[in-house]
């Protein structure tokens, strides 16, 4: 895919709604490096990093700035429960692509439960039932749901889906991610999941007290982390004692 034809081009700071610098979020390395030097995407893009390294404050701002509920689900989502999300999505400005689709789909995993209650409270035609969500795991029904809006070309968004997953359902959704980009759509995900963080193609940012920095897959301070733990994991368990 053309780069200039992709539904998220890049983001910046609005320069008519700029961040108060003392806001929680602005004090955040990676957000304040966002909100100074933009950012721009390609077709497959992945932040990784320590919780609170603002991942997905970063990811919920896109999601929410490009117009899908910040709770989850397509572009035709509409259902709230409780905002939690900091309000960094309307200090941006986002270029999308010349005649991109303005479709989208956005999966967090701490909020899926609930909007798999909301499609089946609604029954919505276009959302799709998903009343056998209830006797299937977690995971189970966020791969269902992801096969069944494969058909959607647009911004695929996800933030940390792995807490739903099984490795071998994270190796299922990584196949997902890959073939959503070759068919046309744009994939931005946060993870800690070495796994998920591995899809090919992406542009890896890895975050942390120094900001953003592009990095390699092998480079991955995550990636390190697990090999070494695999490869002898006595030695960090000795410590818990």
């Amino acid at each position: 895919m053309a780069l200039n034809s992709l539904p998220l081009r890049w983001i910046e700071e609005h320069p008519e709604a700029p961040v108060d610098p003392e806001a929680w979020f602005a004090q955040v390395p990676a957000v304040r490096q966002l909100l100074e030097t933009g950012i721009e995407f390609g077709p497959i893009t992945v932040f990784v990093g320590e919780n609170g390294a603002g991942k997905s404050t970063i990811v919920e701002a896109i999601a929410a700035a490009y117009g899908l509920n910040p709770e989850g689900g397509t572009h035709n989502a509409r259902h709230s429960t409780f905002a939690s999300e900091s309000p960094l999505e309307s200090h941006l400005q986002l270029a999308r692509g010349a005649g991109a689709s303005r479709k989208g789909v956005f999966l967090r995993a701490e909020t899926m439960h609930g909007h798999f209650k909301y499609l089946h409270e609604i029954e919505s035609e276009d959302e799709g039932p998903l009343g056998r969500h209830n006797l299937q795991s977690h995971g189970e029904s966020f791969l269902e749901y992801l096969g069944a809006r494969g058909r959607i070309r647009g911004l695929w968004v996800f933030d940390e889906p792995e807490s739903a997953l099984s490795f071998t359902n994270s190796l299922g959704l990584l196949a997902r991610m890959s073939e959503l980009a070759s068919s046309g759509s744009q994939v931005i995900l946060s993870t800690h999941s070495p796994v998920l963080a591995a899809v090919p193609g992406a542009d890896i940012y890895e975050l942390g007290e120094w900001g953003m920095r592009r990095s390699r897959y092998d480079d991955l301070e995550i990636v390190d982390n697990w090999r070494r733990f695999m490869a002898a994991p006595e030695r960090y368990l000795r410590h818990l004692e």
